[in-house]
């Protein structure tokens, strides 16, 4: 592999160079001692001119011009789709999406992450908040135990940070389907909301959509290093981080179920209730039409009528319509429709 010198401009790339000691990184204008490398770019557009810098062939070159933009979307709308090139120098160009959370608003936030593997540089761009790179750079540089050697290490560190992220969200998109829970069934009528439902399964269905590529893309990269190891087990972290991907898929499935079955539930109370508020209102109309149709009789103003000569008519005739009420009150109480 050709020896190169990081470009001048500290602000557009941040370099990690191995060492008998771990990873570091290398301050501005350092030189680099001839380990392995790590160069992280800030847009995915100056990939194309790392990748030429640092030697790597002209086959990842023409797979990182064919993406374009495309691999890194900008909106929901075009969802990116994760891809494993691997050229015939052994060179590895691999696009995935990652996933963060947002407490306050509970939103799930996409990004994507590139990485240009080689035999002793890696080239890497992250666009998004999910911090899968300065996770994953704290991890190695503080000498955490990471599997693997070289810039597949550093491939291992990256791919085990991402999959942690997308557990972590996991897990706050569980907390926030149990919070929905105790709000949906809550006795106060008015904190009851659909659209917090729809809400959490937009958000559970776009960090399924994200990981879904991941889960994709990890069966490909093992087959490839089973294949390069001789059809022998190889790289164990793969193997654990497609486990932990497809145990994390789940979950999010089942708060997925979760939600629709507390929407039917909801909407299955919301039918209830208005059967009930309906019974309170006929039991109460019932009970009103009693003195109406007493009073509606009286006031015919016809000549021969019963009672009209009566000297306690009137006070009578009140006390029967009240007496009607009370009868239909206690009928309707003992029903249970008051």
């Amino acid at each position: 592999m050709e020896t190169t010198t990081p470009a001048p401009d500290d602000r557009a790339e941040r370099v990690c160079e191995q060492t008998p000691d771990g990873w570091r990184p290398l301050a501005g204008g350092q030189a680099p001692g001839g380990g392995a490398r790590w160069v992280v770019v800030p847009e995915p557009a100056l990939l194309v001119d790392a990748a030429r810098r640092y030697g790597l062939g002209e086959d990842v070159v023409a797979a990182l011009e064919h993406r374009g933009p495309s691999a890194h979307p900008v909106s929901p709308r075009h969802p990116m789709r994760a891809r494993v090139d691997r050229t015939t120098d052994g060179e590895l160009v691999l696009t995935v999406p990652t996933l963060s959370y947002v407490e306050q608003t509970r939103d799930v936030h996409t990004g994507a992450l590139t990485c240009v593997v080689g035999r002793d540089v890696l080239l890497m761009c992250e666009l998004g908040d999910a911090g899968v790179v300065e996770h994953a750079e704290e991890k190695l540089t503080t000498g955490a135990a990471v599997p693997d050697h070289g810039v597949q290490q550093v491939l291992a560190a990256v791919l085990l940070t991402l999959v942690a992220t997308a557990s972590d969200v996991e897990i706050a998109l569980g907390e926030a389907t149990a919070d929905t829970e105790r709000v949906v069934f809550s006795t106060d009528r008015r904190t009851r909301s659909v659209e917090q439902i729809y809400d959490l399964k937009r958000e559970i269905a776009e960090a399924r959509h994200a990981l879904g590529p991941v889960t994709t893309v990890l069966p490909d990269l093992l087959a490839e290093a089973e294949d390069a190891a001789g059809g022998e087990r190889a790289r164990p972290w793969l193997r654990r981080l497609q486990v932990t991907t497809d145990r994390v898929d789940r979950h999010l499935d089942a708060h997925d179920r979760l939600l629709g079955d507390m929407l039917s539930a909801h909407l299955s109370q919301v039918s209830v209730q208005q059967n009930e508020d309906m019974r309170k209102i006929s039991a109460w109309a019932a009970m009103i039409a009693v003195p109406t149709l007493v009073a509606g009789i009286y006031g015919m103003n016809f000549r021969h009528m019963p009672e009209l000569g009566w000297t306690f008519g009137y006070p009578l005739s009140l006390l029967g319509m009240a007496v009607a009420c009370w009868v239909l009150f206690r009928v309707f109480r003992r029903s249970g429709w008051l």
